[in-house]
């Protein structure tokens, strides 16, 4: 339970650090239209803070930390949801910085996050895999 709680303290830490950055860089850059960057901090705190606290309580009831399933979860799932926030970051940066991309580094920026948001999906996936087989 401990180690879902850090986790959970991670991305809380992880989520206020890119609300305050989204703030007060378009702040600074004086930009007021709408951002990828303003995704960061909700993307941070629903996906990764709540999502583990849910794990640690969870993690009372169930002993799902031998599942095979469940630790391919912890790996895709973290790996994934941070390649998704590190692109959103990207993303947003060039909004605001109004940086004219050409079609291929936008193509780039928007696969990698597709690679993120799928390696998000799959370990999502396995952690609804391992709760169901560990359920009584």
């Amino acid at each position: 339970m401990k180690k879902y709680i850090n986790r959970s303290i991670f991305y809380a830490i992880l989520a206020m650090v890119g609300g305050v950055f989204y703030r007060e860089f378009t702040k600074k850059m004086g930009f007021t239209g709408v951002t990828a960057l303003g995704k960061v901090h909700v993307h941070l705190l629903v996906l990764g803070t709540l999502l583990y606290l849910l794990i640690a309580l969870f993690s009372k009831q169930i002993s799902f930390e031998n599942e095979k399933t469940f630790k391919w979860f912890c790996k895709t799932y973290d790996i994934g949801l941070l390649i998704s926030v590190i692109m959103l970051v990207v993303r947003g940066i060039t909004e605001v910085l109004c940086i004219n991309l050409s079609r291929g580094a936008s193509a780039s920026i928007s696969g990698i996050a597709g690679i993120g948001h799928i390696l998000t999906g799959v370990g999502f996936i396995c952690l609804l895999i391992s709760f169901s087989k560990t359920s009584k």
